[in-house]
């Protein structure tokens, strides 16, 4: 396995010592590691990462990083993540704030050892606020950010998203804030990562323009021909037709074998919001009298805007774009479950299965042995 980083990033040669755990923190070092940057995953020796008890999510987290285990509330783990400190660019921690502060190694402390040094902190409502120190996890922070007032459904119903999404937005912004400040000045600080307030800023887009409107489903936000269909076989497919011109291409060329497409009622983006269940209730008849095949062969044919919803995850590995895009492999022995590769496809080339996740202190040795080699006069 090849372990050498990107040689084109900015990020190759930064370390970063990951005191996160669990989702957010880890995914969001999981990119930097992806990207070239030499993550070193600070662990408490009694078990480590919680997650490391499910390896399908764990492992794909945690690949090309190294783990070093340390008991921060001893002196000597303290005094050892201090000397790692010093060879650090940045610090990623996820704990409620206080508790670094109250370990002795708070922001002060880690600009002491290191003036360099940027500490991100990634919590679920930020440092500051009357929700600072509040306990959440991702639905907490999704009814808080007004994700559920943006009607999804024609119904108005409420759904929550299977993926954490409200989660995944926060470790982005985390992972982001942190390569820009890494490939600057190199000017130390401490970075409020705010889970919340992460997603809250995704959704506000779409939620704050609904403000003054006493119907959110009158907005527009909501139409019939962009929706999930049933075929006559019982499969599912999406169609997106929000422009006019592929609303008319698919009407016009549909009517032959359904009559009731051939009006032009629909044909402006206005009148179709406006009669969303009626061009709904339509298409859904539409779709339902024939199966999949014929839909798959014919929309294609069109051009149409549609794309097959998968419902079974099997389906990601076999699906004729996703393998021409080579996005999953298994590189890992100790689990069977696929990993995405990083998702852009860079000219330059990237080979994101470097190195495995690491077990539990599996590189402690080894850093220890270069902190030491570090203080040795020469």
């Amino acid at each position: 396995m090849n372990t050498a980083p990107p040689p084109w990033s900015a990020l190759t040669g930064k370390r970063v010592l990951d005191l996160s755990r669990l989702l957010p923190g880890p995914y969001a070092t999981s990119m930097l590691a992806d990207l070239g940057a030499d993550v070193i995953k600070v662990e408490d020796p009694a078990g480590g990462d919680p997650l490391r008890v499910a390896p399908p999510l764990f492992v794909p987290l945690n690949r090309n990083k190294r783990s070093i285990a340390l008991d921060l509330r001893t002196d000597d783990g303290r005094e050892t993540f201090l000397r790692l400190a010093r060879t650090a660019d940045a610090v990623v921690e996820s704990f409620r704030p206080g508790v670094l502060d109250a370990l002795g190694l708070g922001f002060d402390t880690l600009h002491g050892t290191n003036p360099r040094l940027v500490l991100c902190s990634l919590t679920g409502y930020g440092q500051t606020g009357p929700y600072a120190a509040r306990p959440g996890h991702e639905l907490n922070f999704l009814g808080l950010s007004g994700f559920f007032a943006v009607p999804g459904r024609l119904d108005g119903a409420i759904v929550r998203p299977g993926v954490r999404i409200g989660d995944m937005a926060g470790a982005m912004h985390a992972a982001l804030a942190l390569t820009a400040v890494l490939s600057g000045s190199g000017e130390g600080q401490h970075l409020d990562v705010s889970l919340s307030d992460s997603i809250t800023a995704w959704c506000s887009l779409f939620a704050l323009p609904l403000r003054d409107i006493e119907d959110p489903l009158a907005a527009g936000l909501v139409q019939g021909d962009n929706d999930v269909f049933t075929t006559a076989d019982a499969r599912l497919l999406s169609l997106a037709t929000f422009e006019d011109k592929f609303w008319h291409r698919l009407r016009t060329a549909l009517a032959p074998e359904f009559p009731a497409l051939d009006t032009p009622a629909y044909d402006r983006r206005a009148d179709r919001t406006a009669a969303g269940d009626r061009v709904h209730d339509l298409l859904r008849q539409v779709f339902a009298a024939r199966e999949f095949d014929w839909w798959q062969a014919r929309l294609t044919e069109i051009d149409a805007p549609w794309a097959p919803v998968l419902t079974r995850s099997a389906d990601l590995l076999t699906h004729p774009h996703t393998t021409a895009r080579a996005l999953f492999e298994t590189p890992d022995a100790r689990t069977s479950t696929p990993q995405a590769r990083f998702p852009v496809a860079f000219g330059a080339g990237l080979d994101t299965f470097r190195r495995p996740a690491p077990a539990l202190g599996e590189h402690s040795q080894d850093l220890l042995d270069e902190l030491d080699e570090l203080d040795r006069p020469h």
